[in-house]
């Protein structure tokens, strides 16, 4: 695989990062319950430290990193905002719609993994794999914890 290859893999995946972290801080705007707001500014943050090293792989291979976001994004942080506003920022909403965010971050770094990437450059991405799984799962137990207290 090229460098032209790889930088567009790489800043794919900065893409869908940033619409992570912007759909986190949408998230702890959208709920009240002060332990989650705590959870999805610090998960901004790991999405953001996530974008740095996206970034610096991006220059090492010889390309410009990206500086926007994907229009999916954008139209799920504006859905995020219209269903909180919709139903008074519930919180079994926000934390659905992050999940579906959460979802297509694991399924962007499986895909880019499938491809024949550099041995240091996979451990990267192997890494922040796995903290997105870790979010998606985290997201996924909040999500029906909320769902099983409205029901009861």
């Amino acid at each position: 695989m090229n460098n032209d290859e790889i930088v567009s893999i790489l800043n794919g995946l900065i893409e869908i990062s940033r619409d992570g972290a912007e759909g986190f801080r949408t998230c702890s705007e959208d709920v009240d319950d002060v332990a989650l707001k705590l959870y999805f500014k610090n998960r901004a943050e790991s999405c953001e430290k996530a974008i740095r090293e996206l970034n610096t792989e991006v220059r090492r291979h010889g390309g410009d990193p990206d500086s926007g976001g994907t229009l999916t994004g954008t139209l799920h942080r504006a859905w995020v905002n219209l269903q909180a506003a919709i139903i008074s920022r519930d919180n079994l909403s926000v934390l659905e719609e992050c999940e579906r965010g959460e979802a297509a971050a694991v399924l962007a770094y499986e895909n880019a993994l499938r491809e024949e990437l550099p041995g240091e450059l996979r451990a990267l991405l192997d890494k922040q794999l796995d903290g997105a799984k870790r979010n998606h799962d985290r997201v996924r137990q909040m999500r029906d914890t909320a769902r099983h207290s409205s029901t009861t």
